[in-house]
């Protein structure tokens, strides 16, 4: 599975962009433990605090073109230097925001624009300047499992630290794992004279590059698709520790819950990475989202214990960010890997726009109607559209070289 990456080169670059992607996406999957310890000591509200991670899911997408276009312009470096040092400033900062504006300011803009300057779209960029074709989609997997090992490693981490410090040292603390990463952008981004990997495509400008983009029923029809991937996970990850409180379960739970969501999404990376090589991305996607819409459906019918939770929580995590191998491979599909991190960018765009309602009208779910219930509802009908709206995708049949010869 993991052949084409063989190359002592090509993995170097491959484990730094997933060690960048395991703290971004570690820290910001995790927000959703520190509701409730922010709402107890600081009275503002379940509805306010999620209205700020909202905003968070919402700016996470929007940074996400704006970060490709200057990494595709001026090189990945910078980007990712800013977004660290601007994520870990967010997370140090927020203990201080005794406000639902504050809060805003802190987790809704400055954590989310670095966490979203440190993600997909600009790494799975820079590791497609820099590898050869034929190693892309195992790279995505790996690159993307790093994510998920992320929220394996931090959401149990994040929930002891709570626990032993409260909730601002545990903010603190992660704004120093944050700073932690920076030394990893040297491997992604190479030296100065590290050439990048170039591959033919079509001339004319990034601003030609979009404009042909947003003309494509395909490209429009994945960024449908990947908006209900944004509401699923958006609001699972800010309100699981909500309906984990709600079963009369402990806080533990909701943190093993994310844990093994990460774990379990690290196989579904790794799986999604090699069925990007072997079958079309459409119907990989497809059968994703077909998935959740049967996994949820199961969820509502089991009973509430801690084993149902652990359960739904491999059977999500093994879907949960694998959709990003076989999108990403769509738009390279599509229009080439030059503006890459600009084009899957605006895919993120998509995405979190879906993720800021998902996280904004789960809270004011369970503050009109105490409960969840709609918003699962929601969720199963949004899985079951992106499942069929993945089909007519326009994409090239898989082909696969020939066996070769007996001598």
């Amino acid at each position: 599975m993991l052949r084409s990456l063989s190359r002592p080169d090509i993995m170097v670059t491959t484990l730094a962009a997933a060690g960048i992607l395991m703290v971004t996406m570690g820290t910001r999957q995790s927000l959703g433990l520190f509701i409730s310890p922010i709402d107890m000591s600081t009275g503002l509200g379940i509805a306010s605090i999620s209205l700020a991670l909202a905003i968070g899911q919402f700016t996470w997408g929007a940074i996400q073109p704006v970060a490709g276009a200057i990494a595709d312009r001026y090189g990945p470096r910078a980007v990712l230097i800013g977004g660290l040092l601007i994520l870990a400033l967010g997370s140090a900062v927020t203990p201080f925001m005794g406000t639902g504006f504050g809060l805003i300011v802190s987790l809704g803009l400055l954590s989310a624009i670095g966490s979203g300057a440190g993600s997909f779209s600009v790494l799975i960029g820079a590791a497609a300047q820099r590898l050869p074709i034929e190693a892309r989609g195992a790279a995505s997997g790996v690159i993307n499992a790093g994510g998920s090992f992320g929220q394996f490693v931090f959401a149990p981490i994040l929930q002891k630290l709570i626990q032993i410090f409260g909730w601002m040292g545990a903010m603190w603390a992660m704004a120093l794992m944050t700073l932690a990463a920076l030394p990893l952008i040297g491997k992604l981004a190479g030296g100065k004279g590290a050439p990048a990997v170039h591959h033919v495509h079509e001339e004319g400008g990034l601003k030609r590059a979009v404009v042909t983009a947003m003309q494509d029923r395909s490209y429009l029809l994945l960024h449908a698709g990947f908006f209900t991937c944004g509401f699923h996970i958006a609001f699972l990850v800010t309100h699981l520790p909500g309906e984990v409180a709600l079963c009369g379960l402990p806080a533990s739970v909701a943190s093993w819950s994310l844990a093994i969501i990460g774990l379990a999404n690290i196989f579904g990376s790794l799986y999604a990475g090699h069925c990007v090589a072997k079958y079309r991305s459409k119907y990989v996607l497809a059968a994703m989202y077909a998935s959740r819409a049967v996994l949820v459906v199961l969820y509502l019918m089991a009973p509430r214990t801690e084993l149902t939770f652990y359960l739904f929580a491999a059977g999500l995590g093994f879907t949960w960010l694998a959709t990003v191998p076989p999108t990403a491979a769509i738009v390279g599909k599509l229009f080439g890997v030059r503006y890459l991190a600009t084009l899957f960018g605006l895919t993120l765009l998509s995405h979190q726009i879906g993720g800021f309602l998902g996280a904004y009208l789960g809270g004011l779910t369970i503050t009109r109607f105490g409960d969840f219930g709609w918003m699962w509802y929601a969720d199963i009908v949004l899985a079951l559209l992106a499942a069929l709206l993945n089909l007519p995708i326009r994409e090239a049949p898989i082909v696969r070289s020939p066996a070769p010869a007996a001598a």
